[in-house]
């Protein structure tokens, strides 16, 4: 790489936050959900600006961009793609869906069937499809980021927990800061400014950034303190659902790719606390109906850095 690490990592949030104004802090987790290797979902209300941040982290880190809107009556055909008989050769041709792509949108996810969710499991986990007993590896980069709008809203269907655990981060960007709201209300589009947003990486950058979180080093009694997180969310008394093992090694990768984002080449407990909503929030489940993301705050202020319960 030309370009040092922190100054080209500094290069690509401040191209992001020219696009998604006041919104740091989600802008970061989603650049390092990516250098992370995971997957995003984007959880919020229609019109927040998730289908902006899709298309400018591609166009930033200069990769090819793919939009599917899912909607009921999507197939798993219209994702992966399907062989077609060819009158020519005489032989059936795998035509690649949408999902051969660096970066996979998957838009409303919610709003398709569980049949047509299901098929984006395999491309998640293994990087890869099978159609008629037939594997296809997908582009490397494999980045899928799915928005799915509230359960309440009319003709979502709930994703399962099995899907859910495939997402490494899932964020909300919630409404605009006032300031930001008036110059939206000035005519200022988001959308409009991607044309102009520059190319900061490459796929050959993006792979050097993504080798060095799992380079970045954790102490022992960081790991302590990680697993002291996860064993607090599966007290029974606590969450009907805690985070599984795929869940705890999200939690590593993501406070390790964190800071890497701070310039950092070790992980400090505030970290693990930055990534550790996000990671937790759509894995666990609390009784009574506890929101996720509210049983994940509370169980931060309950387990201290340093080993004693606070509560």
């Amino acid at each position: 790489m030309t370009m040092a690490v922190p100054q080209l990592i500094h290069a690509t949030l401040a191209q992001l936050n020219k696009v998604i104004l006041g919104k740091e802090q989600q802008v970061r987790l989603a650049l390092s959900c990516l250098l992370a290797n995971g997957h995003l979902l984007l959880e919020d209300l229609p019109g927040m600006g998730k289908t902006t941040l899709a298309h400018a982290l591609a166009q930033v880190c200069g990769l090819e961009y793919k939009r599917v809107q899912f909607t009921s009556d999507l197939l798993p055909a219209d994702l992966i793609g399907a062989s077609v008989f060819e009158m020519q050769s005489g032989n059936f041709r795998f035509h690649p869906g949408p999902v051969f792509s660096q970066i996979f949108l998957a838009d409303e996810l919610n709003r398709a069937t569980p049949k047509a969710q299901s098929a984006l499991l395999e491309a998640m986990e293994e990087g890869q499809v099978s159609v008629d007993g037939t594997t296809h590896r997908l582009p490397s980069p494999f980045f899928v980021i799915a928005t799915q709008n509230p359960q309440s809203q009319a003709g979502t269907f709930p994703l399962p927990e099995s899907q859910l655990d495939r997402f490494l981060l899932r964020v909300s960007l919630g409404y605009p800061a006032p300031a930001v709201e008036r110059e939206l209300l000035l005519g200022r589009n988001g959308r409009t400014l991607l044309a102009s947003l520059p190319q900061v990486l490459n796929g050959q950058r993006l792979k050097a950034l993504q080798s060095l979180v799992p380079q970045v080093k954790m102490t022992d009694t960081l790991l302590d303190y990680i697993q002291r997180l996860i064993a607090q969310t599966r007290q029974t008394d606590v969450c009907q659902l805690g985070l599984s093992p795929r869940g705890a090694q999200a939690l590593v990768k993501s406070a390790q790719s964190w800071a890497l984002l701070q310039g950092r080449g070790h992980v400090l407990p505030e970290d693990v606390q930055a990534v550790f909503v996000a990671v937790a929030g759509h894995r666990i489940m609390g009784r009574q109906e506890t929101q996720g993301e509210q049983l994940a705050r509370h169980i931060l202020s309950k387990v201290d850095v340093v080993g004693n319960g606070r509560g």
